[in-house]
């Protein structure tokens, strides 16, 4: 089974900014797939299970931008 959760991430602005944010993301346990949507900051990742939204936050911080809401 698979879990797939949308985020939106604001301040990514070019491909550097979405190689960051898939690189922290797919580092969490379980995750099997990052797809951003640049345009809409719109990130969706596919995970073996469901993943903390504290988890996600600071994967998203720690690539330097900001997690906006969730519809985790």
């Amino acid at each position: 089974m698979s879990v797939s959760n949308t985020y939106t991430v604001s301040g990514m602005t070019c491909s550097h900014c979405v190689q960051a944010v898939t690189g922290e993301l797919t580092a969490l346990t379980g995750v099997r797939d990052v797809r951003i949507d640049l345009p809409t900051g719109a990130v969706t990742v596919t995970s073996d299970a469901p993943l903390p939204l504290d988890e996600v936050r600071a994967a998203v911080d720690e690539a330097g931008y900001q997690l906006a809401d969730a519809d985790a």
